[in-house]
């Protein structure tokens, strides 16, 4: 390395060595571990401040927030991180794990409502002026939001970013933090508690959902239909059998299938409580507009 101190150049080689080639997720990855320790101690610092003005924050919120950080720290940190490198099964999971269940229980938790409820008035401009921005209203688009949640799974399998990530850290890490965003991309207009630029008819929130079925049957098919596995150059530098290895690719792709399904049916049951709930609030108040207008209206005599 020119112009580089021999104790600066052993360094950097020794960084790059630990965090790249096979057996990347062998370690406990401390990068998840601050961001999930940072976002528990934020959402519970807004829920003290919301408690110190007064203010009761539903315990129905901090729960599936929680669990949601939870569900994230079970996915990125041992033993199921460190079984991806030899499992495409295992990594289906971690992939459902981050870029559904996760993303679903924290949008349950409404993060948003809570920073804005336990901000101050310049606190609450500057981020509600943040989610009318162009920028932020293109990238939360539904449209946009589906396209992005849809196409990272292919661009994932049949780019080399999959057999990349298992060979470097960081791009590991940076294929886990979009998992998860575009995960919230996604569910944030399904769940649609959390203030959203768009705001879809719970129709609508059922449509978008279920189109992401024929997608995820698609990829599967694809994959289990397959004659040789993705990345096989990783899986035979680690000396396993390729035959074996598409056999657990088959199978990883039966799991995505399924269990991506029964995710997005578990979300379509949300939707459809939440539609049923607004409808009997709906319902509430034209009746009790009508009785009170009934007892309002003037005795007519014949």
């Amino acid at each position: 390395m020119v112009g580089t101190a021999p104790g600066l150049d052993s360094l950097l080689k020794s960084l790059v060595f630990a965090h790249s080639g096979p057996g990347v997720g062998t370690h406990v990855d401390m990068i998840p571990v601050v961001f999930l320790l940072g976002a528990a101690a934020l959402y519970a610092g807004g829920v003290r401040n919301l408690a110190l003005r007064g203010r009761q924050w539903s315990l129905w919120r901090t729960v599936p927030f929680m669990a949601g950080l939870a569900v994230t720290g079970l996915a990125t940190q041992l033993p199921l991180a460190g079984s991806t490198d030899n499992s495409f099964t295992v990594h289906v999971v971690q992939h459902l794990a981050l870029s559904m269940a996760a993303p679903i229980l924290m949008c349950l938790g409404a993060p948003l409502t809570l920073l804005l409820q336990s901000s101050g008035r310049s606190s609450q401009t500057r981020l509600l002026s943040v989610l009318h921005s162009r920028p932020v209203k293109i990238i939360t688009h539904p449209v946009v939001a589906w396209a992005i949640f849809v196409s990272s799974l292919f661009i994932l399998y049949y780019s080399g970013l999959y057999e990349l990530s298992l060979r470097n850290h960081y791009v590991h890490d940076a294929v886990h933090a979009h998992f998860i965003g575009s995960g919230f991309l996604f569910f944030a207009p399904v769940v649609a508690i959390d203030p959203h630029p768009w705001r879809m008819p719970h129709g609508l929130r059922l449509l978008y959902v279920g189109l992401t079925l024929p997608a995820h049957a698609f990829l599967a098919l694809a994959l289990m239909s397959a004659q040789t596995p993705i990345a096989a150059d990783f899986y035979a530098a680690l000396g396993l059998d390729l035959a074996e290895v598409l056999r657990d690719q088959k199978l990883g792709a039966g799991v995505m299938w399924i269990a991506g399904d029964l995710i997005a049916i578990v979300t379509v049951g949300i939707v459809a409580m939440q539609w049923a709930t607004q409808e009997d609030r709906v319902a509430g108040r034209e009746d009790r507009f009508v009785d009170a207008n009934r007892f309002n209206e003037p005795e007519h005599t014949l």
